[in-house]
């Protein structure tokens, strides 16, 4: 990892010594799979989010799907509120369970364009509570809609003008003479004079009821969890939806494609806001597309959006309506080597997240992570290796489209540490005080760190020295330490708990969380 002009950028000063790594350990599996199962596509985890106080998780995966989880270890202890007024402390490591699910999105098909949607859920956000009902934003490739999940009591009928050993099916009073031509009266007696064009499906006591009353509907104690649809935002797209991000204000969020980002309101679903538009007036000149987009967590007039060539762009919404011009600008400047095929491919910005003090920005491309600080445009002011080892092998992974994997990447709530994705379902941590020399990689299995036990009496190979060579097109190879990589087992998503040190991550279907 390289450090540059760290102490700065707000990072902690290189004088006091950086925190030990942190040993992680697993904690629960949700979704795990048998040995030899095999994945069904509408399975596969494609979004994973914490709300900002860390006790309710949100998945999505590529059948449209959200899954909602809670945690179970402050709940059953009370409220986080009344355990701090306690001074009660919370030694275990967070726990979740399952809370509820439901159907987002359905597949869809554009006639006028003849594409079909995809159900895919691409990113969920979590909006602010109200009224203890749980708020979110989930979107596909086009259409993003408002979900409101809460608590309903069970409604049922009661007072009934019979009793339960009577009921049948549809809650008619059994009867022994079905077919009887006897006819019924007003008041609930009967007659002995034939009534031939009704027929009788029940039997009165005799002299009939004493007096009828209507069913009454009563509330239960029992509560069951509805989703509902509050808002569909839809129709302002062109292309690909890949970001969304809820404002400081809790009023607005912005949605961003290819090339242009749209500023929503909430409470409005039929009218949005373009606010930037990179598209030229001749698409043949179109150089870079917009790939990632973020709201600054504290001031609700900024937000970043970064490119396919590696910029971030910092933007005000005070400046002007049409924000095509930034107000600050992150690239790295190149080195003077000679550039190759993929050298831009590779620089493309998957994601990017802002920090919790908004002060930096960390940013993923395909093969490093980068930490930016928003008052210093020079350059990152740290870069990461994730895998350095691929770098022979990029004709292969551009002949099986590997190369355009879009990992994610994560903070911690306090800063000090950065998280992403690779393959062979491997997972990165690294500190980020200067000085710093943690370097974890994890695995998404119930032994994380067996991946990274290395063998001591067998000297690591250099890039040079692979003793087998991937064939055009392959997936499996083996890296710079001998260890055998998979390009189609990929970890892209995974979500830092805001408060503490507990991960989730998505390898395939199956939800891994672990902590430290």
């Amino acid at each position: 990892m390289n450090w540059n002009g760290a102490e700065d950028a707000g990072l902690p000063a290189a004088s006091l010594p950086p925190p030990p790594p942190l040993e992680w350990k697993f904690s629960q599996v949700f979704g795990e799979r048998t040995a030899g199962e095999e994945v069904q596509e509408v399975d596969i985890i494609s979004a994973i989010e914490f709300d900002k106080s860390g006790d309710h998780l949100a998945t999505g995966d590529r059948g449209g799907r959200v899954v909602l989880f809670e945690r179970a270890d402050v709940r059953d202890r009370g409220s986080r509120r009344d355990l701090e007024r306690q001074d009660y402390s919370i030694s275990r490591h967070p726990e979740f369970r399952y809370k509820t699910e439901f159907q987002s999105h359905e597949p869809e098909f554009d006639y006028l364009k003849s594409l079909e949607i995809e159900e895919k859920i691409n990113k969920i956000r979590w909006c602010q509570t109200a009224n203890g009902a749980l708020f979110l934003l989930s979107t596909n490739d086009k259409t993003i809609k408002l979900w409101k999940v809460h608590e309903k009591k069970v409604k049922r009928i009661s007072k009934m003008n019979m009793d339960d050993s009577q009921a049948i099916g549809n809650g008619s009073i059994a009867s022994s003479s079905a077919n009887s031509p006897r006819a019924y009266l007003p008041n609930g007696g009967c007659s002995e004079r034939p009534y031939n064009h009704l027929s009788s499906d029940f039997l009165f006591p005799p002299g009939g009821f004493p007096s009828l009353h209507l069913p009454v509907v009563v509330m239960c104690q029992e509560t069951s969890l509805v989703a509902r649809c509050r808002r569909i935002y839809a129709h302002a797209h062109d292309y690909h939806i890949n970001s969304i991000s809820n404002n400081s204000d809790g009023e607005t969020f912005i949605s961003a494609d290819d090339l242009r980002i749209n500023l929503w309101n909430l409470e409005i679903s039929n009218q949005s806001f373009n606010i930037v538009d990179v598209k030229p007036a001749n698409m043949e000149d179109l150089t870079e597309v917009i790939t990632s987009a973020e709201f600054h967590p504290t001031h609700c007039n900024m937000l970043a959006y970064s490119s396919s060539k590696g910029s971030i762009r910092l933007i005000d919404l005070r400046q002007s309506a049409l924000c095509d011009n930034h107000f600050k600008l992150f690239e790295e400047h190149e080195a003077p080597v000679p550039k190759s095929f993929f050298t831009e491919i590779i620089a493309s910005i998957s994601d990017i997240k802002f920090a919790k003090d908004g002060r930096h920005i960390l940013s993923r491309d395909y093969m490093t992570l980068k930490l930016w600080d928003i008052n210093m445009d020079s350059g990152p002011v740290a870069t990461f290796q994730i895998h350095e080892y691929l770098r022979p092998k990029l004709c292969d992974l551009y002949e099986n489209d590997s190369i355009f994997d879009k990992f994610e990447c994560c903070l911690s709530g306090d800063g000090l540490r950065v998280a992403t994705g690779s393959y062979n379902n491997l997972f990165r941590v690294f500190g980020c005080v200067p000085e710093s020399t943690e370097a974890t990689t994890l695995e998404a299995s119930k032994n994380p760190m067996r991946r990274h036990v290395q063998n001591p009496a067998r000297p690591a190979r250099s890039l040079g020295s692979l003793t087998r060579v991937v064939r055009r097109g392959e997936a499996t190879g083996v890296d710079a330490n001998g260890n055998s990589y998979d390009f189609t087992t990929k970890l892209l998503h995974l979500a830092w708990h805001p408060t503490e040190n507990s991960i989730a991550c998505a390898a395939a279907n199956s939800l891994y969380m672990y902590y430290a």
